[in-house]
């Protein structure tokens, strides 16, 4: 059995359908009691109430199922920033990895995958791939890829120390069913825009919009087929993967897909944007798992316009 933290989330909920579809059983692990929205999964899977950073309740849970993986997605900082005190804050998020860890040795787990993400990338200005292996700076310009490039140093040295394979996945930027679309970038809101018949409202973006922009945009069926995978591959030989499309897909291939869709969209950006383009070198995934993505940006806009014009993931 798969225990997986955040699995009610937006890429949890998907990491799960696709350990179900592999034909495992899942246990999710809730900070708040929630059972999954009728119809989200196709089979039963088994919700537990518990806080990570609670590591009685954790380990309760390996008393009741018999957990043989760990697939640890819950977030590390709130993004953006809570009103928490910053010290109890970051006590909370390193205190959920190392109960994470704690109790995968205790139950005898011989793998634990934990979410890190593109941004421990930030500053780097190489043009083309960014791969794995690359140098990362100790900087980081928000507290997300601040903690997760902790994480991935604690991971490694625990990892040694404890004989556990703890995998990390640089996750790219995702976009899909179940999303709440973020501040980082210009697509999805787009999507949602046009299934809705209306102009895009992109205020709450970081940066203005351009049709030029572009960054590695991964469907987050993808991304869920992917840890599944990275959980479920006998061996792996390295201890970071990048989980992305493996492409850069610009703003301008999402508004020529949604009007393919919806010819009069109203979803068109000014020009004037970046031509610099990076995105995820996929070479470990594919190796390593036989990993695809399955959806390229028309299939992607088609499928999740479907289901938001619908309500069912398709």
């Amino acid at each position: 059995m798969i225990l997986i933290t955040g699995g009610l989330g937006f890429i949890g909920s998907h990491t799960v359908q696709a350990l179900l579809d592999a034909g495992e059983e899942c246990v999710l692990v809730q900070r708040s009691h929630a059972e999954p929205p009728a119809g989200r999964f196709s089979a039963p899977v088994t919700v537990e109430q518990a806080d990570v950073t609670d590591l009685s309740a954790l380990l309760d849970i390996g008393k009741r199922h018999r957990i043989t993986g760990i697939v640890h997605l819950a977030g590390s900082m709130p993004w953006p920033p809570s009103d928490e005190p910053p010290v109890q804050a970051a006590r909370e998020a390193l205190g959920g990895l190392f109960n994470i860890l704690q109790a995968a040795q205790e139950w005898g787990v011989g793998r634990v995958g934990v979410a890190s993400t593109i941004g421990v990338y930030a500053g780097i200005t190489a043009e083309g791939p960014l791969t794995e292996d690359m140098p990362v700076l100790l900087n980081a310009p928000r507290p997300i890829p601040t903690f997760k490039k902790i994480g991935e140093l604690l991971n490694g040295h625990l990892a040694g120390a404890t004989g556990i394979d703890i995998i990390n996945y640089r996750i790219s930027s995702i976009w899909g069913p179940h999303e709440r679309p973020g501040p980082f970038f210009a697509a999805s809101q787009l999507v949602h825009a046009a299934a809705a018949g209306r102009t895009p409202d992109l205020s709450g973006l970081l940066h203005p919009a351009h049709a030029e922009d572009a960054i590695d945009l991964c469907y987050v069926k993808d991304t869920g087929r992917a840890i599944a995978l990275l959980q479920l591959t006998d061996k792996l030989n390295h201890r970071t993967y990048n989980v992305a499309s493996g492409r850069a897909t610009s703003n301008a291939e999402v508004i020529a897909a949604i009007k393919k869709i919806i010819p009069d969209a109203q979803v068109d950006l000014p020009t004037g944007g970046s031509t610099a383009h990076n995105y995820l070198d996929i070479t470990r995934l594919r190796e390593d798992t036989s990993y695809q993505p399955a959806y390229d940006t028309e299939r992607a806009t088609a499928d999740y316009i479907t289901w938001l014009q619908t309500g069912q993931v398709k």
